[in-house]
């Protein structure tokens, strides 16, 4: 009901302790058919650059001060919450959010639209309110795009007195469609470090044809610093623009001068701050009641980059709060591959991943990879994702959940195996690693589509165990109950390969990709790991780690990890990878993110005329109902073991029901 009302933020300003010095209310209301309620609000926050919980933030000392002698800024805060505290189940689940988003709801509620989760029709089926969690969403991110609905922090630049800081920038772009101008933020679309005045001198723009082709260099004269405004070329020192075109599949590259770097840092930091008000500051204040009298605990949630960031916040040592009490209690990295990224860096690119073809050599794929020590010998170097938790005593309990497309496109295995790739390596008793088996970045729908792929999309809906995972992540935190077995690919099982020797069987019309995603022994400049300065210049590379790829059975589908029913009882071949579609150009290449689903034939007749190696449906099902006793005996099996949820069987029964009616008739 909105009558409780929006806009009064001067009147209901909340002044707080800690880092946290006030929040001004932006909106609050109910939500229809739940006993939820939803603030929006901002948060302030005052941090003293000389405690050593903040010490760890790149160019803290560099940022400006009060009167106090604090660092200050702010960040956008979104919380759905109980109405009454008490009924909640004591558990705020923080999304660390992607490039401003918000996709809980839709991840563990099956919502379809979570962006500004206002309505019932928002929550999907209620999933995470019906368990009673309070939801918390922390602006963090400096570069989104300036659009209402996203989250975004609101942080100070680093300078000098002698005046401004400076540093060279690397901007990269691959286009599925020509374009003439593009801007220097990632994805066309975050907001990006200009050109700095006066250093026009530095700027370079090259093109390459492939991955390992050689860069060439586009002259001066044939490109500006532009965009085109209502059909008009106009000067911007944010976008390149090229009057010849930029070509799809061609990897450009832009470095340049930049100046007056954000303190990206800050962002881990109101993470960071605003669970530990939440936890321990916030008894009797008005705005999320008493709160804290009944918030026992915390996960941190993050997918693809929110996961490393989160692997990258456990890293830099963000799990100690200024009091040196333990900040999140759970930390759940979701399909972040063996990553962590530009996330407390100087001239930090927060959006800047790594990907099979996108986003070519940043600081993202980069050692450690476990959460436990290793040396890497060719460098000597020694260091652990839990390196600094684990000296602070806040070390978290944790869960890695990754699928077929992160190993293959993400260097997963580097999470649970050594740097040579012969053997396994961890995790500790505290972490639980899970893979999806046969699945791409993001869950999949049937019927799967085909848009600039060779092959039909992955529909493997693996948010099914996601559901059955986090109530064993919330059961471990609030009971001690073991959550279900770590289950993902070993080497002493033989359970992983290069991807040189899958398997795979030979269907006619499908190629498999000829490369994965390697993580490199990468030199990013001399003050990198000391200072958190990167180059942004193409790094030196040495010596690539060992990427390993799970092992396939004669179908081709992938034999450990968490299966769901349709990978167990299979109407088709699902794998992590798909490749361009040659109408796009690059063809034999990536395309990044999404999986292939190539369907069984449907009799042994038709199998033959496709000279497919593969059984029909025919040759491996009697009957429908044969094939969906199957699948409800692998279901059923999938909830006593706690990967997925009773109450889930019947909408897994029913999803099968569909593709069978789909595939076999």
């Amino acid at each position: 009901m909105f009558a409780r009302l929006a806009w009064l933020a001067l009147a209901l300003t909340l002044a707080a302790s800690g880092a946290v010095t006030k929040i001004y209310l932006v909106e609050r209301a109910d939500i229809p058919g739940y006993p939820y309620e939803r603030v929006v609000a901002k948060a302030y926050f005052a941090v003293d650059p000389n405690t050593p919980a903040n010490r760890v933030i790149r160019d803290i000392q560099n940022a400006p001060k009060n009167a106090d002698g604090l660092v200050e800024f702010a960040a956008d805060l979104y919380v759905i919450k109980p109405r009454n505290p008490a009924e909640g189940n004591g558990t705020a689940l923080l999304e660390i959010n992607n490039r401003g988003g918000k996709g809980m709801l839709s991840m563990f509620n099956f919502a379809t639209s979570s962006l500004t989760p206002r309505t019932e029709a928002d929550m999907g089926d209620g999933y995470l309110l019906k368990q009673g969690y309070t939801l918390v969403w922390v602006g963090w991110q400096a570069d989104v795009p300036m659009r209402d609905e996203l989250m975004r922090l609101y942080a100070p630049v680093a300078k000098r007195d002698a005046g401004p800081l400076t540093g060279p920038m690397r901007a990269q772009w691959v286009l599925d469609a020509p374009a003439k101008v593009q801007s220097l933020g990632d994805r066309n679309s975050m907001i990006p470090y200009p050109v700095r005045e006066g250093a026009d001198a530095s700027m370079k723009l090259t093109v390459q044809d492939g991955p390992d082709a050689p860069r060439r260099e586009i002259p001066r004269s044939q490109w500006q610093l532009a965009r085109e405004e209502y059909g008009k070329v106009v000067p911007d020192r944010g976008h390149v623009y090229l009057a010849s075109g930029f070509q799809p599949a061609k990897i450009y590259e832009f470095l340049y001068e930049a100046q007056d770097p954000v303190i990206a840092g800050l962002g881990p930091a109101a993470v960071r701050d605003v669970i530990s008000f939440l936890k321990y500051e916030n008894a009797g204040r008005v705005l999320l009641g008493e709160q804290s009298r009944h918030i026992k605990r915390a996960i941190g949630f993050g997918t693809s980059q929110s996961g490393r960031f989160l692997r990258a916040f456990l890293h830099d040592g963000f799990n100690r709060d200024e009091k040196d009490r333990k900040v999140f209690d759970g930390v759940w990295a979701h399909v972040a591959g063996g990553g962590l990224g530009s996330f407390n860096h100087r001239f930090a690119q927060p959006s800047r991943d790594g990907h099979p073809f996108l986003n070519f050599l940043y600081p993202t794929d980069i050692f450690p990879f476990t959460d436990l020590p290793q040396t890497d010998a060719d460098t000597s170097l020694t260091d652990a994702v839990l390196a600094k938790a684990t000296a602070d005593k806040v070390t978290p309990k944790i869960f890695y959940t990754n699928g077929s497309y992160e190993y293959w496109g993400r260097a997963a295995s580097l999470i649970h195996t050594s740097l040579d790739g012969k053997s396994d390596f961890g995790p500790t008793p505290d972490t639980r690693i899970y893979f999806l088996a046969g699945s791409q970045h993001g869950p999949g729908t049937f019927p799967p589509a085909k848009r600039n792929t060779v092959n039909l999309s992955n529909p493997n809906d693996y948010r099914f165990a996601m559901r059955g995972l986090l109530a064993g992540f919330q059961g471990w935190l609030k009971d001690g109950k073991e959550p279900a077995a770590s289950a993902y690919p070993l080497v002493s099982a033989r359970q992983l390969t290069t991807h040189t020797s899958i398997p795979f069987p030979k269907v006619p019309g499908v190629t498999v990709p000829k490369r994965v995603q390697m993580a490199w022994r990468a030199d990013y400049g001399p003050e990198f790991r000391s200072h958190g300065i990167v180059t942004n210049e193409p790094p030196k590379l040495g010596k690539p780690f060992a990427v390993l790829v799970p092992q396939v059975d004669a179908d081709g589908n992938e034999t450990s990890g968490i299966r769901l029913p349709e990978l167990q009882v299979p109407l088709a071949t699902y794998t992590g990878w798909n490749l361009r579609d040659a109408a796009i150009g690059g063809a034999g290449e990536y395309f990044n993110m999404v999986g292939s689903f190539l369907p069984f034939a449907k009799t042994k007749t038709a199998r033959a005329a496709a000279k497919d190696p593969r059984p029909s449906i025919a040759e491996r099902y009697p009957s429908r109902e044969a094939y969906l006793s199957k699948i409800s005996e692998s279901a059923r099996s999938l909830a006593a073991a706690g990967y997925i949820l009773n109450e889930d069987v019947p909408a897994l029964e029913a999803r099968a029901q569909k593709q069978w009616d789909a595939l076999a008739k």
